[in-house]
């Protein structure tokens, strides 16, 4: 089960990592945007089909070597996670600096061919689209964290029915490997945490909904596409994601106080495997369906505009900063989904202050 699971995310990771370049907007290439006159340019076309080769080479020959070891050693489940964890990172890391030689590679040509200093720059709003946008409405979010309280409750409630030591970690098997003293604190801490993730997700909802639109002068029907397209799949995901997690969080409770209600059932070990293969299905169809939301080409282009130039807002093209957007979310440059405007303050609450509320609960339990 480990080996399965390890190889299944090293795959999926590689293969990610390299269609990156097709899955963002179709005017942005490696953090830096690009006329919609010149996307399929030769040296724009090239960089990125260099990128996807190099990145998918890199993680075959990690995964291969990875395999190998494997065939030689004969690890431990927990010994092989560790390297598999570490391999991640390292095709990451890999990743990541293949991105930012071509963004400078891209800068470079951009800069010699000039095409800010021969368009004019325009921006476009259409105030109509607003009435497009169906997000999931916001409250659906309090039915998870219903059942999340609900069990906080239960879980006091039955408080004499706990073990002296709590879990605090499950294992590919479906059993714990990790435990802590028994006191009323840690017997609710994971849903705590699971509390903080909802309220975090929800801010996300709504941050998301009073996010801006941001549409291109050169292909008004596209981008509005991908737009719409985005924040409807990325609300949908994430919401699908808590009630992923809410299941998950809840059975694990559920068998600390009633260790016999399910016993040496199945679901102890195809729990995990099964949550994994959810989030990794969910998380396709969602870059298959952002990614190809605005790859129409439009019916007719006007040669001598280009959208507004905002490169100086992305620091090193992957962090936002601008003071003048009062957008909370605003869409990768690289990658699927959303990144926070670290110019509105706004941002850190939502995503910064449960992560912090749950470093303080574990300090405090430990």
């Amino acid at each position: 089960m480990a080996l399965l699971i390890s190889l299944t995310i090293l795959l999926f990771l590689g293969v990610i990592q390299a269609i990156v370049p097709y899955l963002v907007k179709r005017t942005v290439v490696f953090g830096v945007m690009i006329p919609e006159q010149h996307i399929k340019d030769d040296y724009v076309v090239s960089y990125k089909k260099q990128y996807s080769i190099l990145a998918l080479i890199f993680s075959l020959l990690m995964i291969l070597m990875f395999c190998s070891w494997i065939s030689l050693k004969n690890p431990s489940d927990e010994l092989l996670i560790l390297v598999c964890t570490v391999i991640e990172f390292g095709i990451i890391f890999v990743n990541l600096a293949l991105f930012y030689y071509f963004r400078e590679k891209m800068k470079q040509y951009k800069e010699e061919m000039q095409w800010t200093k021969q368009m004019k720059q325009v921006s476009v709003v259409d105030v109509s689209v607003r009435s497009e946008d169906h997000l999931p409405p916001w409250f659906i979010y309090l039915f998870p964290m219903v059942i999340t309280i609900g069990l906080i409750v239960y879980t006091l409630y039955q408080y004499d029915l706990l073990p002296n030591q709590i879990p605090t970690h499950w294992g590919l098997n479906g059993e714990p490997d990790a435990f802590t003293e028994k006191t009323p604190l840690t017997a609710i801490q994971m849903l705590l945490f699971l509390l903080l993730l909802q309220l975090m997700f929800l801010g996300i909802q709504i941050g998301m909904k009073f996010s801006g639109i941001k549409l291109s002068a050169t292909n008004l029907t596209a981008s509005k596409n991908r737009q719409l397209t985005l924040r409807k799949s990325t609300s949908c995901f994430s919401f699908y994601t808590v009630l992923l997690l809410t299941m998950l969080f809840s059975f694990f409770q559920l068998t600390t106080i009633h260790p016999e209600l399910f016993g040496d059932s199945i679901l102890k070990t195809i729990l995990p495997f099964g949550f994994l293969f959810l989030i990794l299905a969910g998380t396709i169809v969602l870059v298959v369906k952002v990614g190809r939301s605005d790859k129409t080409p439009p019916a007719s282009l006007e040669k001598g505009i280009m959208d507004v130039n905002d490169d100086q807002y992305w620091k090193a093209g992957l962090f936002y900063f601008n003071k003048n957007d009062p957008s909370i979310f605003v869409e990768k440059r690289f990658g699927v989904g959303w990144t926070i405007n670290l110019a509105n303050p706004i941002g850190f609450l939502i995503l910064i202050v449960p992560i912090v509320i749950i470093l303080i609960i574990t300090l405090l339990i430990n």
